[in-house]
C-alpha cells in the first residue's frame, strides 16, 4: 500500500500488513459490535415499544429509520473526514457520541423523543461504520484483506445472532428502555480499547467533508422513505405522499448534480462508470433489503401471530446469523471468493437469500420450521455474498480514499436497511389492511379490537399472508439483483482482462 509523504499510515511488516493487524481487527469488531447490537436489539423490542409506548407500525418504523438514514447522510461526509482528520479520532467520538445517544434513548418517555434519540445515535454510527472498514483496510495487505473482511461482516451475523438474545433476556427482567442502556459499557470497553491498540492514519491533505452532499442526501432519502411509509395509511396517490415522494426524486437529483460540479465531492459520480463498483453496489443495497426487512416483519410475527415470548423469538432468529458465522470463522466463505471468484460467490449468494426468502414465505406462514429453513438459507447466502461485494467496492476505491470507500460501503448498506424495512413493511400493511376490515395502526389495535377467537384468528391469517406477500417481493428483488451484480462484475473482469 502507498501513502503519500504527507499522510500519516500504521507500521507496515514486510509483508505489507501492520505487525498487531489481527489483534486490532479484534478491536475494531468489538466497536463495530456495539452498533449492530443496538439495531438488532431493537427488532426484538417493537412488540413491547408498540404496547408500552403505544406506538403505531410508522412509529416502530421511524424509531428504526431515523437511525438508518441520519446515518446513511452523513457516512460519506464521515468518511471524508476521517481520511483528513484521521481515522482513529473519528473512531473514538463515534463511540462517545454513540454511548451519548443510548443514554438519551434509553430514559426516553414518548416515541416522539425516542426518535429522536435515535436519530441522534445515527451520527455517532456514521462515525464508526466509516472508520472500523477504513482502519482494516489500512492495517492489511490484498493478500489477507478478503479473509480480514470477512471476518469483520461475520461480526454484523455476531450482532444479529447475540442481538436477539440479549434482548429477550433482558426484556423478560427489565422495561425495554435496558437494551439501549447495555450499549453504553461496551461503548467505554472499545473506547479503551480502540485508545490503546489502533494506529492513527490519515492523509494531511485529504478532501474537506461536504456538508452540502450530506444535507441533501439525508433529506432527498427520508423524503422518499416517508413516502414509502406512508402510502398504506394515506394512499399512494394521495397528495401527502405524492409531494413526499417527488421531493425526495427532487433532491436526490440535486446532490447528484452538486456532487458533479464540485471540486471534492463526498460521492465521486465517476465511481459509476467502474462496472465492478456498479455491480458491488447494487448487490449490496438488495442483499441489505431483503435481509433487515425480512427480520424486521419475522421478529413480529413470532411474537405476534406464532405468541413466542421475546427471549424465545430471539432464539429463533438466531440461525441466520449463527450460520454465516460457522462459514466464515471457518474460512469457507472467503477461500470459495477467492476460488471461484467475486461474481461467482455474488450470484449464488445472492440466490440462496433469495430462495432462503422465498422459502419463509411459502413454509413460514403458520410454524417455525419453514422459517428456520429459510434462515439457514439466506445466512449461507450471505456468508458468500457479502464480504465478496464488500471487496470488489474497497478494491474499486484508491486506498487513500479508504473513509470514503467504507462511507459508500455503509451507506448502500444503510440504505437498503431502511429500505426494506420500509417497502416490506409497506408491502405487509396493504396486505393486511386489504384482508381486515378494521381501522387499525397496527396489529395488536386489531386484535384488540376484535370481539370473537374467530375474528382474532382471522386478523392473524390476515397478517400472515401479508407477511409472505412481503417476503415474496424481497425474494424476486435480490434475485434480480444478484443476477445483474453477478453480470456486471464478470463484465468488468473480462474488461481488465483484455
Amino acid at each position: 500500500m502507498t501513502t503519500s509523504p504527507q499522510e500519516q499510515a500504521p507500521p507496515q511488516t514486510a509483508s505489507g500488513g501492520h505487525p498487531q493487524r489481527w489483534l486490532i481487527l479484534g478491536v475494531v469488531c468489538l466497536a463495530q459490535l456495539t452498533v449492530l447490537l443496538d439495531n438488532t436489539i431493537l427488532n426484538v423490542a417493537i412488540p413491547s415499544l408498540t404496547r408500552e409506548m403505544d406506538a403505531t407500525t410508522a412509529d416502530v418504523q421511524w424509531m428504526m429509520n431515523a437511525y438508518a438514514l441520519v446515518q446513511s447522510g452523513l457516512l460519506l461526509t464521515a468518511g471524508n473526514a476521517a481520511d483528513r482528520y484521521g481515522r482513529k479520532l473519528l473512531l473514538m467520538a463515534g463511540l462517545a457520541i454513540f454511548g451519548m445517544g443510548s443514554l438519551a434513548a434509553g430514559l426516553s418517555q414518548s416515541p416522539g423523543q425516542l426518535i429522536a434519540a435515535r436519530a441522534g445515535m445515527g451520527v455517532g454510527g456514521a462515525l464508526l461504520m466509516t472508520t472500523i472498514l477504513a482502519v482494516v483496510v489500512q492495517i492489511f495487505d490484498e493478500k489477507e484483506r478478503v479473509k480480514a473482511i470477512a471476518l469483520w461482516s461475520t461480526v454484523s451475523s455476531l450482532g444479529f445472532a447475540a442481538g436477539p438474545l440479549i434482548g429477550g433476556v433482558m426484556l423478560n427482567h427489565f422495561s425495554w428502555g435496558a437494551i439501549f442502556l447495555i450499549n453504553i459499557p461496551v461503548a467505554v470497553l472499545g473506547l479503551v480499547a480502540v485508545a490503546a491498540l489502533v494506529p492513527e492514519s490519515k492523509q494531511a491533505t485529504g478532501d474537506r467533508p461536504d456538508l452540502v452532499g450530506a444535507v441533501l442526501s439525508t433529506i432527498g432519502m427520508t423524503a422518499c422513505v416517508y413516502a414509502i411509509i406512508t402510502g398504506p395509511e394515506h394512499g399512494w396517490l394521495s397528495g401527502q405522499v405524492l409531494v413526499s415522494a417527488l421531493l425526495g426524486a427532487a433532491v436526490l437529483g440535486a446532490f447528484v448534480m452538486w456532487e458533479l460540479r464540485i471540486d471534492n465531492p463526498m460521492l465521486d459520480m465517476h465511481f459509476f462508470r467502474n462496472q465492478k463498483f456498479v455491480g458491488a453496489v447494487a448487490g449490496t443495497i438488495l442483499v441489505a433489503f431483503g435481509m433487515t426487512g425480512s427480520l424486521f416483519l419475522l421478529t413480529q410475527h413470532l411474537q405476534f401471530v406464532l405468541g413466542y415470548e421475546p427471549l424465545d423469538a430471539g432464539l429463533r432468529t438466531a440461525p441466520l446469523a449463527l450460520t454465516v458465522v460457522v462459514l466464515n470463522f471457518t474460512g469457507i466463505g472467503a477461500k470459495f471468493v477467492l476460488k471461484a471468484g467475486t461474481p461467482a460467490a455474488i450470484a449464488l449468494g445472492m440466490t440462496l437469500v433469495s430462495a432462503g426468502l422465498a422459502a419463509i414465505a411459502l413454509f413460514g406462514g403458520h410454524g417455525y420450521g419453514g422459517m428456520l429453513l429459510g434462515l439457514i438459507i439466506m445466512g449461507a447466502g450471505v456468508a458468500l455474498s457479502m464480504p465478496a461485494m464488500a471487496n470488489a467496492i474497497m478494491s474499486a476505491i484508491p486506498p487513500e480514499k479508504a473513509g470514503v470507500g467504507a462511507g459508500i460501503n455503509g451507506t448502500l448498506a444503510e440504505f437498503g436497511n431502511g429500505l426494506g424495512v420500509a417497502v416490506l413493511g409497506a408491502v405487509l400493511n396493504s396486505r393486511f389492511a386489504s384482508l381486515v376490515a378494521v381501522s387499525a395502526a397496527s396489529l395488536p389495535a386489531a386484535l384488540a379490537a376484535a370481539d370473537s377467537a374467530e375474528e382474532k384468528a382471522r386478523i392473524s391469517d390476515a397478517f400472515a399472508s401479508g407477511l409472505e406477500s412481503s417476503q415474496l417481493v424481497g425474494a424476486v428483488a435480490v434475485l434480480l439483483g444478484g443476477l445483474v451484480a453477478a453480470a456486471l462484475l464478470r463484465r468488468a473482469e473480462r474488461a481488465e482482462s483484455a
